[in-house]
């Protein structure tokens, strides 16, 4: 009986490339995810304020006034600062920390743990991380679609006149974040002219884009998702590549502070694509 060959084509290739690619890329966010001192670390949420008080999980007594915070550590308390002793005589000495700017932070070591301090919202809080947090030991992972080229799109990015500063609500009820936003990209998928409001994103150039879509809720989690978008062509094109889109902390944790999308990026169509609901909101579902 006569057989068959198959002969793998251009396209067959580019498509396990293109999986290859991003199975690569998903693992190595996983393992960044699983940091001993990352945000599965999170043991506490503590919000400072003008009146001094201990925090569970931290040395120390803290408090907040005129945009500085101070921490009187007592005997037998340590803190250290970029491997700087805070308290090296051991006996009660009082430490200042200067203001602090939004969405920034500072990391302190205390045993094995990381207490961060930072400024979310305008105030000021202070989370310790440590590495034998069971949501950390626990964690299993985050499913994902299978990558799908069809939905790394091509996008034209369109700047506004000028920086958009832009509020948005938070997963933590009662703060607000302001970013700025200098410019939309606009795509079609679905048959459908869409549109995303873009943030700055962490690299000159690039953009973070948060959104909803038909699936947040179902298979994705409710309340955000994120998307990094290199910087565009001369021509303003760009590629939405949903399949790197991922979760932020809060779809993991009630200790975080992630922002929520603005209204104008929230899609009416499904982007079955990314990051999924992780195994533990799922249980609860």
């Amino acid at each position: 009986m006569p057989t068959s060959t198959r002969t793998e084509s251009n396209d067959d290739r580019q498509t396990a490339a293109f999986a290859a690619n991003w199975n690569d890329w998903h693992a190595a966010h996983e393992r960044h995810r699983a940091d001993p001192h990352g945000f599965l670390a999170v043991t506490h949420l503590h919000w400072l304020g003008a009146k001094p008080a201990r925090l569970d999980g931290v040395p120390g007594i803290w408090s907040v006034k005129d945009d500085a915070v101070t921490v009187v550590l007592e005997p037998g308390e340590s803190l250290i600062r970029d491997g700087r002793e805070l308290n090296p005589d051991g006996g009660t000495v009082t430490v200042a920390f200067g203001p602090i700017a939004e969405r920034d932070g500072i990391n302190l070591t205390a045993g094995a743990a990381v207490v961060e301090l930072a400024k979310r919202g305008g105030e000021y809080i202070v989370r310790p991380r440590h590495p034998e947090n069971p949501l950390l030991n626990e964690y299993r992972g985050t499913p994902a679609y299978a990558p799908d080229p069809r939905y790394a799109v091509e996008g034209t990015y369109v700047p506004f006149d000028r920086e958009r500063p832009t509020t948005v609500g938070a997963a933590v009820a009662g703060i607000r974040h302001v970013y700025n936003a200098p410019g939309e990209i606009r795509f079609r998928l679905d048959g459908q002219d869409l549109s995303l409001t873009a943030f700055n994103g962490h690299s000159p150039g690039t953009f973070s884009v948060l959104f909803t879509d038909g699936t947040s809720g179902r298979t994705t989690y409710a309340a955000n998702r994120s998307l990094t978008v290199g910087a565009p062509d001369t021509d303003g094109t760009v590629v939405l590549d949903f399949n790197r889109a991922v979760n932020l902390p809060c779809a993991y944790t009630d200790l975080a502070t992630c922002p929520l999308p603005p209204a104008e990026n929230r899609l009416p169509v499904d982007i079955e694509a990314g990051e999924q609901l992780p195994y533990e909101r799922q249980a609860s579902l």
